[in-house]
């Protein structure tokens, strides 16, 4: 490589100016006036090893010893690199673990050192190269002795292709925090045999090694105090009847600043870890005192996670404070869209290859269109996640420009993307002989329904195989608010206009396909959700609404579910089996049907009986009046469809709700708090088809917990409820009362736009059964007679006289 090669350092990733760093005053306060005086100049190294220097002033007369470098390092190490919920924390413990692996204090097997050089090599020069890999090793050297270890670095760093920095540094902390060394400052002692060991303190308590294998560890909970005589450390110990330990345990320290020293630290550890606040401090003596007064300054842990919680580190905002967060909605909508196309090329691709279950014609058309896909949106995601960070100013600042925009980034992707269009023609062709591979063989029907049950599939199978034709209208949605948002004078607008032109013209030329397409799949989805419906799925016939409502017959008030189609309408009851699928009753064409208002809150269907209603199973009390409103891990999954959910709800959805739902989808964190809890628990949450996926963080691969969202109700916390926090929102059914908190005010406001409020359709079906109350008319189909009647809920008044556009006679 003929250029010299620009490693990321602390001051690039971390966006070092003049000006960086976050600010430990409050809102609205100005950083103290710098005292007069000589001004001395010390430097920092940093935990990549440059240096920076400042300016300090010095009131005394003198500054001790010159030359002095100052060492910035990590001094807790938590267990569970998960709490570290910033990215550019994170980014600092990386660079620890890294230094620790030069320095050789994270000892371990090779296996392991190749591995975690593996993540470090990715996010430094990205994806595998072999020759661009051999060069930077040859310059770059991690570990003493590397060379006997850089074909396993190279293998492993083959399998981490499209990795972000961001991922490359979780996976590094995820490995590193499993072993024994992670975080072990050693300390030279002797016991009382005067054997050579060394201590250390971790978040568990005080370590005994012997060379670099523990020998013995004290937690926190069996040591009652800890001191030191001299150059001895003392550990006193609860009385324990099944220990063979003594009371109180000496050991011999070099000298007594060593030995104070290392009490200090223990202090401290005990403090951050184990006390839920900052100790006060002792009152002081009147005469005299006696040993150290020496105490834990600054937050616990406990502290340190409550604040990040409640949103007490702020983040930088920017002067285009919209554009930056819609270019952010991007990255996290796309990282979600990632793991979507990863169900197909990775989880389901792999199931496929251990089970002779599908053609190889099949196998082809499937992976061989969606692997080009993936390939291109982790690049796509890359270059979102890395503008983002220039953005930020957190990543190679010396880079000069105004990088505060995406306008140029989304253009020059779409227009690659419009190369990938071969490929999303094809998606239709994928979703047909899927399902006609399903339907000849039952050994692929056995399998898709077996992997339709793993947690990793989140949604119904061939939901995904649609995703990247729904992801283009979301491209073309964003780039519409950035247009709208920016003024024509912006650097970016031009760009942004191009990118809106470009996608606009994609999403319409295969727009008209997608419709058909989700028609397709939305009644193959509901094939599998009945019983008695073989021929569901035929030429012509359209899915427009499906929902729960009540029946009157001779035994009283039943609950059905209905499925309107534009030729038929089927009425079902919930059925026995082990998925609980929906049992069908009753096949009404829909030529000939007589529809006429009764009485109040209900009107009439006339049709003939479907003489095999006697045999209909009784439900129980119990199973008309539950609801999967907790936040529990459902399974299997058809428990969790949208017709469950409406079953439960006692609710409604239309094929435009879905197109709508599709259409709009939301990834992020998210603060929840249930209604009885003080705590905020911070969330990856996905919002997609009428519910709300929980996941730890943005990289696990499947999700913890759902919230189904039809039937709830989003409004605002009131006074009485005592949250005092910005960018609430309450969800609530029933009893079941759920609190969110945005992290800012334009996700608040998307949150409320992609139609978290699923009781938006309550107002419409209101007015429009008061319009028919007005009215008082029959609306007549040609009537072909009346056998028997029942008496419905106001839902399917909604359906029929807005889904068929029922002409009601009010003007």
């Amino acid at each position: 490589m003929g250029e010299t090669e620009q490693r990321p350092t602390a001051g690039s990733r971390l966006g070092a100016q003049e000006n960086a760093g976050i600010s430990t005053l409050e809102h609205g306060q100005k950083p103290p006036m710098t005292p007069p005086g000589k001004l001395v100049s010390i430097k920092i190294q940093m935990l990549d090893d440059t240096q920076e220097t400042f300016d300090i002033p010095v009131r005394m007369g003198s500054w001790g010893p010159k030359h002095v470098v100052v060492k910035f390092v990590v001094k807790f190490f938590p267990p569970d690199h998960a709490q570290l919920q910033e990215e550019l924390t994170r980014y600092l413990f990386a660079l620890q673990v890294k230094q620790d692996l030069a320095q050789g204090r994270l000892t371990c097997n090779d296996t392991s050192t190749a591995l975690l050089i593996s993540h470090i090599v990715q996010s430094e020069i990205g994806d595998f190269d072999e020759t661009i890999d051999r060069e930077h090793l040859a310059k770059n050297k991690y570990i003493p002795h590397q060379e006997a270890l850089e074909d396993k670095i190279m293998e492993f760093h083959r399998n981490h292709m499209g990795q972000t920095p961001a991922e490359s540094d979780f996976q590094l902390l995820e490995i590193a925090r499993r072993l024994e060394m992670y975080g072990i400052r050693l300390h030279p002692a002797k016991d009382r045999e005067g054997t050579k060991i060394n201590l250390a303190v971790a978040n568990t308590g005080i370590l005994v090694f012997q060379g670099h294998t523990k020998i013995n560890a004290f937690n926190w909970a069996k040591v009652r105090k800890l001191s030191f005589k001299r150059k001895r450390f003392l550990i006193k110990l609860r009385p324990d009847v099944n220990s063979s330990f003594q009371d109180t345990l000496e050991f011999l320290m070099a000298s007594r600043d060593f030995c104070k020293s290392f009490w200090k630290i223990c202090v401290e550890h005990h403090a951050f870890f184990r006390l839920f606040e900052e100790p006060k401090p002792k009152p002081k003596p009147v005469l005299f005192s006696r040993g150290s007064s020496f105490r834990f300054s600054g937050r616990t842990q406990k502290q340190v996670l409550d604040y990040v919680k409640e949103g007490g580190h702020k983040k930088v905002q920017f002067p285009t404070e919209k554009a930056y967060f819609i270019a952010k909605e991007v990255a996290t909508t796309e990282r979600t869209y990632l793991k979507d196309l990863e169900v197909i090329t990775s989880w389901f691709q792999s199931a496929v290859s251990k089970e002779d279950c599908m053609p190889e014609t099949l196998k082809n058309l499937i992976f061989s269109n969606f692997e080009p896909l993936h390939k291109f949106h982790t690049g796509f995601l890359k270059e979102i996640e890395q503008r983002l960070a220039l953005w930020e100013g957190r990543s190679n600042a010396h880079i000069k420009g105004d990088y505060q925009r995406i306008g140029d980034v989304m253009l020059k992707n779409i227009q690659s993307m419009k190369q990938l269009t071969i490929h999303l023609r094809k998606h239709n062709e994928i979703l047909m002989e899927l399902e006609n591979g399903i339907k000849n063989s039952r050994k692929l029907e056995t399998f898709c329904r077996d992997f339709e049950l793993q947690k990793v599939c989140y949604l119904p199978l061939n939901t995904f195989l649609l995703r990247p034709l729904h992801r283009l209208m979301h491209y073309k949605q964003i780039m519409e608010r950035l247009c709208k948002h920016y003024h024509p004078s912006n650097v970016d607008f031009r760009d942004s206009r191009a990118a809106l032109a470009e996608i606009s013209e994609m999403v319409a030329q295969l727009h008209g396909n997608m419709i058909k397409m989700e028609n397709f799949q939305k009644l193959h989805e509901l094939k599998k959700d009945l019983i008695g419906m073989d021929n569901l799925v035929i030429p012509g016939r359209e899915f427009i609404r499906l929902g729960s409502l009540s029946k009157l017959s001779g035994k009283g008030l039943q609950q059905r579910m209905f499925f309107l189609f534009n030729d038929i309408l089927l009425y079902t009851s919930r059925g026995l089996t082990a998925s609980n699928q929906f049992k069908v009753h009753g096949h009404l064409p829909l030529y000939g049907m007589t529809v006429s208002i009764r009485k109040k809150d209900a009107f009439s269907l006339h049709f003939i009986e479907s003489p095999d209603e006697t045999t209909v199973d009784q439900e129980s009390e119990d199973d008309l009046s539950a609801s999967r409103t907790s936040l529990e891990r459902q399974s299997p999954h058809r428990g969790n469809t949208t017709v469950h959910v409406c079953w439960h709800r006692n609710t409604s959805v239309s094929m435009i709700d879905f197109s709508i739902a599709v259409e709009n989808q939301l990834s992020g964190n998210l603060l929840r708090k249930f209604k009885n809890s003080n705590g905020w628990q911070k969330l990856w949450v996905v919002f997609t088809n009428f519910c709300m996926f929980f996941y730890k963080s943005h990289q696990d691969n499947h999700p913890l917990a759902s919230l189904p969202l039809l039937g709830y109700s989003l409004t605002l916390p009131s006074e009485s409820e005592n949250i005092h926090k910005d960018y609430v929102f309450k969800l609530h059914f029933k009893s079941h009362v759920y609190y969110f908190r945005a992290e800012s005010e334009y996700t608040f406001e998307r949150l409320k736009m992609v139609g978290l409020n699923c009781s938006l359709l309550v107002p419409l079906r209101k007015k429009i059964l008061d319009v028919c109350r007005a009215s008082k008319t029959t609306t007549n189909f040609t009537s072909f007679g009346s056998h028997t009647c029942c008496l419905f809920s106001l839902t399917l008044l909604t359906v029929l006289a807005v889904d068929l556009q029922i002409d009601l006679g009010v003007k």
